[in-house]
């Protein structure tokens, strides 16, 4: 959805503009709601008025969308609720589905009518922690009024906001197939499979970083608003948005996947101690500072698009050394440490890196600090096949393969009863800490299963400490 007025920017610098047709390209349906008697529990409701930053009109509620003969409904109607003077529906999929990547489509038509302003379009998973525009937005069909003509519109902030639009003639009203295909270099807008608009945002060009981090999909129809205008013809309501299906696709086959895949260190759904601060490495921004041992970051919505090795870079500074660890999906799967040299400085910079293996799918990806005294300013994850060489030590990538093998706990998460496996060592003791560094229990291995029913819910660190003085952390949730 447009927030300001449009800001054109160079097109020798980000794109190149003309209509071709589509190539051919081979992806992988990972996600779809083709509203086939109901909507997937994959969306949830926006609700609400207040205008929404563009001055609209609007009340946003579920009753406004239904599904009926295959397709998804999003009605704007002339009802006043909550002090606005008219209704719709505004259907958001964060937190539930969010994608890096992919060709993502709807089969859809619009209503025509002065003030109405429906869309299909896209924002960045961390807008709660970063805000728009620095979380980006892709839109990828908006439409205003009468027009025949639809718009499809990258945001991001470039020392504020920025915007590059693209739009082509078109008849709105009836059901067309409208895409973007993004991957790590491009970002390219189809109607009907014929490509009218492409942003480059290679090697993050134009302050684009934004568009290499998951994005939740969002579909509305708003009433009146700075780009439609405040003028509503009445004689058009109520008015219906109709939406055959939504899918969303990643390349697999023959088609060679993005190379890597780095996100910023700054860009966690969730954390646990640490804040930001500006950085002087290269690319400028901002990196994660102030690290103590057991705080976290966590990364919402990480994709390995296949099964097999990967390797984990991370970008870091510490003084006088320290170590992390990784983990998937709040340490239901333990990926291991990784040793961090001491560069002599808080923003002395190097790469250290691990090599793991791991299952096709989509995780949240945590990083906790094992020891404090750390910068951290992004991650890389690239397929092994393609990975740049270990700048880490081959000790440091040893001790990450060892850590990961040695320990496992199960169920995880847990409710009574947490199973250790991978202990073949007598004298090692147990202790469990909450995310605030405060130990809840302690005690020695007995070879049974551990008693957790008393913890309350949430993250915990588990610490074994073995008789030879090595330490294991593995993080596990309780329920």
């Amino acid at each position: 959805m447009k927030k300001f007025l449009r800001t054109m920017l160079g097109a020798a610098a980000l794109a190149v503009l003309g209509h071709t047709a589509v190539q051919a390209q081979t992806y992988q349906l990972v996600w779809a709601d083709e509203f086939n008697g109901s909507i997937s529990p994959d969306w949830q409701f926006e609700t609400g008025g207040g205008g929404w930053g563009n001055n609209e009109k609007q009340y946003y509620q579920a009753a406004n969308a239904s599904v009926a003969n295959g397709n998804l409904l999003i009605t704007a109607r002339k009802q006043t609720v909550g002090g606005m003077p008219y209704t719709s529906a505004r259907m958001i999929t964060k937190g539930r589905k969010e994608f890096t990547y992919g060709k993502i489509e709807a089969r859809l038509k619009v209503p025509l009518g002065q003030g109405l302003w429906p869309a299909f379009w896209m924002l960045g998973g961390n807008i709660n922690t970063v805000s728009w525009p620095a979380c980006g937005e892709i839109d990828i069909m908006e439409h205003i009024n009468s027009e025949n003509k639809i718009y499809g519109t990258p945001h991001w902030d470039s020392n504020g906001h920025a915007e590059y639009g693209g739009n082509t003639i078109t008849t709105p009203q009836d059901y067309h197939v409208y895409s973007v295909e993004w991957d790590a270099s491009a970002i390219r807008w189809f109607i009907d499979g014929t490509q009218y608009h492409v942003m480059s945002i290679l090697n993050n060009a134009g302050s684009t970083e934004e568009f290499h981090r998951p994005f939740f999909l969002l579909l509305n129809l708003a009433v009146a608003g700075n780009w439609p205008g405040q003028t509503v013809d009445e004689s058009k309501l109520p008015a219906t948005m109709y939406v055959d299906y939504v899918r969303v696709y990643q390349k697999t086959g023959t088609t060679t996947p993005p190379a890597s895949t780095q996100i910023q260190a700054e860009s966690y759904g969730s954390m646990n101690g640490v804040q930001l601060e500006n950085t002087t490495d290269t690319g400028s921004g901002q990196n994660v500072a102030y690290i103590d041992a057991g705080d976290w970051m966590a990364y919402n919505n990480v994709n390995f698009p296949t099964s097999g090795k990967y390797t984990i870079e991370y970008r870091v500074a510490s003084p006088s050394g320290s170590r992390l660890s990784s983990d998937l999906n709040a340490g239901s799967t333990q990926l291991g440490s990784v040793t961090i040299p001491a560069t002599g400085g808080w923003q002395n910079w190097t790469t250290v890196s691990q090599t793991v293996y791991v299952n096709a799918g989509t995780y949240n990806f945590g990083v906790y600090a094992q020891a404090g005294g750390w910068n951290f300013n992004w991650l890389r994850i690239t397929k092994a096949s393609s990975a740049r060489a270990a700048q880490t030590t081959p000790d440091a990538q040893l001790a990450a393969a060892s850590d990961a093998a040695e320990l496992a706990l199960y169920p995880n998460p847990v409710t009574e009863q947490l199973t250790l496996s991978g202990i073949s060592k007598a004298g090692v003791q147990v202790s469990i800490l909450n995310m605030q560094g405060r130990q809840v229990w302690s005690g020695a291995y007995s070879g049974k299963a551990l008693d957790v029913s008393k913890l309350e819910p949430g993250l915990y660190n588990l610490i074994l400490m073995g008789a030879d003085q090595k330490k294991q952390t593995i993080r596990f949730s309780k329920e």
